[in-house]
């Protein structure tokens, strides 16, 4: 039986799942190391097309990503023997997402791509499945990350289907989680007859035409005299102080 790409789409879905992570200081360093290297190797992919696209500017052109991962592999490495020790995936995904940066610059005309701030709340970087770089062990809770090995995770969901990539990510809030995205075969949920209805309400979260009701939690309501509290002291503090991050990093954690 030969089956067209539509069909193909159909059986097979990409599914992201979230899990948070409980790095070790060991597995902390690496992450930082990591995700360091691929904000040196944006900024200098950025020189590099500023000094190419010189005289190219004009015509809607920009460098392709091929030549940009060469130059990173070819002259990059070269110069800087470190880029060598981390994942070669997170560089690249680093450079395909610069690529398409560029590619939203000239044909959709969005700002030109900036430096990327070591200031910045929200760190993340991704790379690729190869050779089982990445897996999931639901039954001891762990997950395996290429160059940080082995780390604790709390894993909600299992899944059953190709790793494709995963994201690794260090939020505003000083927490880590990953994000993995997996192919898996498409199961059609069975069809049923019966329909219902929602009605939102600030009293009642939700109440079904059948006269079933879920209670509103008021989680706003619960803290947001203290996140207001909060938001009032960050302007006290000077930008880009310690105290500052500090105070950033616990009004992220009342959100």
């Amino acid at each position: 039986m030969k089956l067209d790409i539509r069909q193909i789409n159909n059986l097979y879905t990409g599914v992201k799942l979230a899990a948070e992570l409980k790095p070790s200081d060991c597995n902390l360093r690496k992450f930082l190391t990591v995700q360091g290297y691929t904000y040196n190797v944006n900024g200098e992919i950025i020189e590099f097309n500023k000094i190419l696209n010189k005289n190219i500017l004009k015509e809607n052109k920009s460098v392709s990503k091929t030549d940009c991962n060469n130059y990173c592999n070819r002259e990059l490495k070269k110069e800087y023997e470190w880029l060598k020790e981390v994942d070669k995936f997170a560089l690249m995904n680093a450079i395909y997402n610069m690529d398409s940066a560029y590619q939203k610059f000239f044909k959709e005309h969005a700002g030109y791509p900036k430096f990327k701030s070591r200031h910045d709340n929200h760190k993340s970087y991704t790379t690729n499945f190869t050779n089982g770089n990445i897996a999931a062990d639901f039954e001891s809770g762990k997950i395996k990350l290429p160059k940080l090995g082995k780390m604790k995770a709390e894993l909600h969901r299992e899944f059953d289907g190709q790793i494709k990539s995963a994201t690794i990510s260090q939020l505003s809030s000083g927490k880590y989680y990953v994000s993995v995205l997996v192919e898996t075969e498409h199961m059609e949920l069975p069809h049923m007859d019966k329909n219902i209805g929602l009605d939102l309400g600030i009293k009642d979260l939700c109440i079904t035409s059948d006269g079933k009701k879920y209670t509103n939690p008021k989680i706003i309501k619960k803290y947001g005299k203290k996140l207001a509290k909060l938001q009032r002291q960050l302007p006290h503090k000077e930008k880009r102080s310690k105290n500052y991050y500090k105070q950033k990093k616990k009004i992220a954690l009342c959100h």
